[in-house]
């Protein structure tokens, strides 16, 4: 009987969300537009901005960002918050660094050691929120600060360099042409397939679906900013391979979040705790589990960076947890919980590294960047609490 609830549920909140993930998508080719916008109005005034050099910087610089960010999108939805994820990115940047440098270990015992200190310090807080019940927002707090004191007792507050090559290509290293094309190929493909699948299964259980045209017009232009990407990065160097960690955790994170069980009920958890724990879903397994994987991107996040800068330093990862929260919410994830996409994240945080990378080459002031990036996060969380008033009211 139980498992009929269960299963009735997850029926019953997939089709009370889906109006919701059509306003999501809307938000989030609003979104595309606006980041458009930010591209033209800086290139315009720099000619460098829209080189693909700095587009390849800007890209590769987004990672980190976007990495975060896709694991905080899951810590919101749930209707928590995790303000640790800098500190973690370097206590084990900086772990990273002291297995490859001073004990000498070989580039696979090194990342499967941070992977591992990622998560066991993910499972730690996620424990403490879930089966503790003290809140997120003090449990991450709290880490922040232990994490920071612990990366510079570890590193003794110094600078800690890395020069292994196969570490260090992580964060350098570009792709050659020839996988680019592939890649593209294989994303229009799979945009297609996906498009046509997602299409039939609307139809197939009653839902309505947008006219072909509009349909047709959706895969085409995404396909026409696809081939740009892969024809920009070529023009370059390649594609970065840091951008790869980001597809592909994107896509395995969309997929949870969408085909699965778990994702279900983490949507419904945010979207009421109450009804979802009566319903029969183990809220404080779920709970531990999302910060295991924002513990277990964080460390993926800090192997990129390391790798990047190729060392290690005591501010590494400092306000990273801030910028990962203003792409999720800029992309229009919901602070209140129950709403929220992984490619809107990913989108606020191009938005983030574009105002940050655009800005530089003007050369205005840090304080001046400061300032437009906080107004645009209070915007982005004025804009979601006037839309869902506007929904009440409907």
């Amino acid at each position: 009987m139980e498992a009929k609830t269960v299963i009735h549920n997850e029926h019953t909140v997939e089709k009370k969300r889906d109006p919701i993930w059509g306003k999501i998508d809307i938000r989030a080719y609003t979104m595309i537009g606006a980041l458009v916008v930010i591209w033209i109005f800086f290139g315009f005034l720099n000619d460098t901005f829209l080189s693909a050099r700095n587009l390849s910087n800007l890209f590769t610089q987004m990672s980190v960002t976007a990495i975060l960010a896709i694991g905080m999108v899951f810590v919101i939805v749930a209707g928590h918050i995790d303000l640790s994820v800098g500190s973690i990115v370097g206590l084990t940047g900086g772990l990273a660094a002291i297995l490859s440098n001073w004990m000498g270990m070989p580039t696979s015992v090194v990342i499967l050691g941070t992977l591992v200190a990622g998560a066991l310090i993910g499972m730690l807080q996620g424990w403490l929120v879930a089966y503790r019940a003290i809140p997120a927002f003090i449990v991450t707090l709290g880490g922040m600060m232990v994490f920071r004191g612990v990366l510079m007792g570890i590193t003794k507050s110094t600078t800690v360099p890395i020069s292994d090559a196969n570490f260090i290509a992580l964060g350098s290293a570009y792709f050659t042409n020839g996988f680019g094309v592939v890649l593209a190929v294989v994303a229009i493909a799979a945009l297609v397939i996906s498009t046509i699948q997602k299409r039939r299964s609307r139809q197939r259980y009653g839902f309505s679906v947008a006219p072909l045209s509009l349909e047709m017009a959706k895969v085409m232009a995404i396909s026409a900013l696809i081939v740009a990407f892969v024809f920009t990065m070529n023009s370059y160097k390649g594609i970065p391979f840091p951008i790869i960690f980001v597809i592909g955790l994107a896509l395995i994170f969309s997929f949870i979040a969408n085909k699965t069980t778990f994702g279900r009920h983490v949507y419904a958890i945010g979207g009421n705790a109450e009804a979802a724990r009566l319903s029969g879903i183990h809220i404080q397994r779920h709970t531990m589990i999302l910060f295991v994987f924002t513990g277990l991107l964080s460390a993926i996040a800090a192997i990129v960076l390391t790798a990047r800068l190729s060392s290690a330093t005591i501010s590494a990862g400092q306000m990273y947890e801030l910028d990962a929260i203003a792409a999720c919410v800029i992309g229009g994830t919901s602070l209140v919980g129950g709403s929220g996409t992984i490619i809107g994240a990913i989108i606020g945080a191009m938005v983030m590294t574009s105002l940050d990378n655009g800005m530089s080459l003007l050369g205005m002031e840090t304080f001046w960047q400061y300032i437009v990036k906080g107004s645009i996060l209070v915007l982005a969380v004025w804009i979601d609490i006037a839309s869902r008033k506007k929904q009440a009211r409907s």
